[in-house]
């Protein structure tokens, strides 16, 4: 069922182990030239366009793309107590991981009457994406909403493709926990149309452009933000979501192989990657997972995820090896079920989230742990990091120096600008001192 990849017995530079990495065939860059068409068509006939790839892609036209707030307060009575528990606590743990990332704002004295004070300025307006389409994300709401309100974004709107078993509606529980923190600006809208209405606006809608989008999705939401990119930030590429596992010979190969299957529900694209220096937790793991794929609730979908290009068990010498084809794969997940998961953990550079022990599985940072869960698929953990408060913040630095302190660089500044033949850099602060100035 999962192919294996045997590296025991060779010594893979940077760029093999880049080519030896296993990744899914279709990817961003092929899904790039569909994302943009739904965009350009959003940009053009903006709500239609909207509606109709609602109809084309979700199977049903919604009544209204702008959510009345009638809808989101029907959702928000109609919510199970049980989840509505859960949902709270889930809000109360990542607020708390949340308001540790905030810096604090910090002043810095250069010299006498020199002072450089380096402020974090959240951004004014934000889209949040929610996915809904092989499953109910309303753990997502929690993680882009939180974060945002505690780094003090002002303006939050948010998307989620319409239901057609809901009568084109947002899922109610996705708009319950988006009515709960406050947030009633939602749109009945999905994929890479909702990302470029965000992008670009939608004036038909009253939607005004925002300057972040934040949020997982399929690989053309993905593709999506990264076309938008320039026009309006992204968090990250969080597309099919993966897992890597580094276990030894002390791992559980239940408990490995639950955690594979656990993400590999998500999508068909889905990615599913043990690394091990035992063969004997490989072939355990390997027959644990033809087993769970026949058995869990979406087993088709687990079966071509598992089976798919982009999922593998890797087979290698130590860990120390393990590590550095973590490090060229960057997981959005990486557990660590060794014998000493801290002594793998100072070898590993690369990751979105790292769940320690066998008590730390990714599912409990999907929901309660605190932790956010959006993060950056395929790879992009190798050079960019998953969500939290310090995404919706612009780190800025307000320069303040007195005369005497200016007078006192003045020398360095011409002596610089001249250096580069910009001697109007240098005349501005000579100005400054001449007897017209003084007068």
């Amino acid at each position: 069922m999962i192919q294996t990849i045997d590296l025991r017995g060779t010594r893979p530079t940077p760029s093999e182990l880049l080519a030896a990495v296993p990744r899914a065939a279709t990817s961003v860059t092929v899904a790039s030239d569909v994302a943009a068409a739904l965009i350009e068509d959003v940009r053009a006939r903006g709500e239609v366009a909207l509606l109709d790839q609602a109809e084309r892609l979700d199977r049903v036209r919604p009544a209204h793309v702008r959510v009345p707030a009638s809808e989101i307060a029907e959702a928000i009575a109609g919510l199970d107590p049980v989840v509505r528990t859960a949902i709270d606590e889930t809000i109360r743990r990542v607020r708390i991981a949340s308001a540790a990332q905030v810096p604090p704002l910090v002043t810095t004295t250069i010299a006498d009457g020199a002072v450089i004070t380096q402020r974090w300025q959240p951004v004014n307006r934000v889209g949040l994406y929610v996915p809904a389409g092989k499953a109910v994300y309303p753990s997502s709401v929690v993680m882009n909403v939180v974060p945002a309100q505690v780094a003090g974004v002002s303006s939050l709107a948010l998307a989620s493709p319409p239901q057609s078993d809901h009568d084109g509606r947002v899922h109610p529980t996705i708009l319950a926990v988006a009515g709960l923190l406050g947030v009633h600006e939602i749109y009945a809208m999905g994929g890479a149309g909702a990302v470029g209405a965000f992008a670009y606006g939608v004036p038909g809608l009253g939607l005004d452009p925002v300057q972040l989008v934040t949020g997982p999705g399929n690989v053309y939401v993905a593709a999506a933000k990264r076309l938008v990119r320039g026009v309006t930030g992204i968090d990250s590429e969080a597309g099919p979501t993966d897992i890597l596992v580094i276990a030894d010979a002390a791992a559980d190969s239940r408990l490995v192989a639950a955690d594979l299957v656990s993400q590999a529900e998500h999508d068909e694209l889905a990615a599913a990657v043990l690394v091990t220096d035992s063969a004997a937790l490989a072939d355990a793991v390997s027959a644990r997972l033809a087993e769970l794929a026949t058995t869990t609730t979406h087993s088709v979908r687990v079966t071509a995820a598992l089976s798919g290009r982009q999922s593998a068990i890797v087979l290698v010498d130590d860990l120390t090896a393990a590590a550095a084809f973590s490090n060229a794969f960057g997981p959005e997940h990486l557990e660590i079920q060794t014998l000493d998961p801290q002594a793998v953990l100072a070898m590993i550079d690369n990751a979105g989230a790292i769940f320690l022990g066998a008590y730390s599985p990714v599912s409990l940072g999907d929901y309660v742990a605190g932790s956010n869960h959006v993060l950056p698929t395929g790879g992009q953990a190798r050079f960019s990091s998953g969500l939290g408060a310090y995404t919706f913040l612009r780190p800025q630095q307000v320069v303040d120096y007195s005369r005497d302190a200016l007078l006192a660089v003045a020398g360095h500044i011409a002596a610089l600008s001249a250096a580069e033949a910009l001697p109007a850099h240098g005349d501005a602060v000579t100005a400054r001192f001449s007897a017209d100035a003084e007068g």
